[in-house]
């Protein structure tokens, strides 16, 4: 998908992603400074006015396709939840420089941090890998801790990946809906490295929510900051149905696979977990 004109201002995404690291909070999935959340932008941004302050910030990939192009991200250390109180502090704002090898760092003067998110080596070489498969203008990446999902990844059963979406899609008739393919799975790598990154650039092609054993989870959408969060919101809720489930000795059934096809035929749902 795309973004039409006309295309959100600046503030308005600015906005939208201090809701959204909001509501990762509110579902404590955003413990401390856990989690990061980025954008990126495909339309002509000027952020001096917002972020008056420029450096230069080596890339952690290089992306010359991308010259010109703008991200918004989170910074290292900052809480998603206090980015909404004041989203330039939080922020900032990067402009690739031509040959895409080094970017433009926009930041205001209220800044918090020293540098930005340690992930963005994931999120910058996630949107770059969208950008391509599919040639959307913007695309949102948001990193989240919640805690049902993060305990079940240390149960190794639920490694599986068929096992874990037949698990988690059960408990709503919403969840698959809005998470068709289900959550992809990437067995523990460290936070950061580039071994993370690579099995979620791939994972991300075919999912739009994938877990990083014993970590947390990671969220795409090429149609809002906030409908990352709602993916994440989806999964973390059929986990904590899963989790209480699994303490009250497994007394539910959920849906079976008849009612799940019932409501996959229903809502034209193309899927292939039940």
């Amino acid at each position: 998908m795309a973004i039409d004109t006309p295309y959100p201002e600046l503030s308005e995404l600015l906005t939208l992603m201090g809701e959204a690291g909001q509501r990762m909070s509110e579902i404590d999935a955003t413990e401390a400074a856990a989690g990061n959340i980025s954008v990126y932008v495909g339309w002509p941004l000027d952020p001096r006015r917002i972020f008056p302050n420029v450096e230069t910030l080596t890339l952690p990939a290089a992306v010359p396709e991308l010259a010109g192009r703008a991200f918004l991200v989170s910074g290292s250390g900052r809480r998603l939840r206090e980015i909404i109180h004041d989203p330039p502090a939080n922020l900032g704002c990067v402009i690739v420089d031509e040959g895409g090898v080094t970017g433009r760092l926009y930041t205001s003067q209220r800044r918090l941090y020293a540098r930005l998110t340690s992930e963005f080596n994931s999120h910058l070489s996630v949107h770059r890998d969208q950008v391509a498969q599919t040639g959307t203008n913007f695309h949102a990446v948001i990193h989240a801790q919640p805690p049902h999902l993060t305990y079940l990844s240390h149960i190794p059963r639920y490694l599986d990946e068929l096992f874990l979406n037949r698990r988690l899609l059960r408990w709503q008739p919403e969840t698959i809906i809005n998470l068709p393919e289900g959550l992809g799975v990437i067995p523990f790598r460290l936070p950061g490295s580039p071994e993370l990154m690579g099995a979620t650039v791939e994972t991300l092609r075919t999912h739009r929510v994938v877990l990083w054993a014993k970590h947390g989870v990671m969220a795409r959408s090429d149609q809002s900051v906030k409908r990352a969060s709602d993916r994440i919101e989806y999964a973390e809720t059929g986990a904590r149905y899963e989790y209480m489930n699994l303490v009250n000795g497994e007394q539910a059934e959920g849906l079976s696979d008849d009612e799940m096809r019932t409501i996959c035929r229903a809502f034209n749902v193309q899927q292939s977990i039940f």
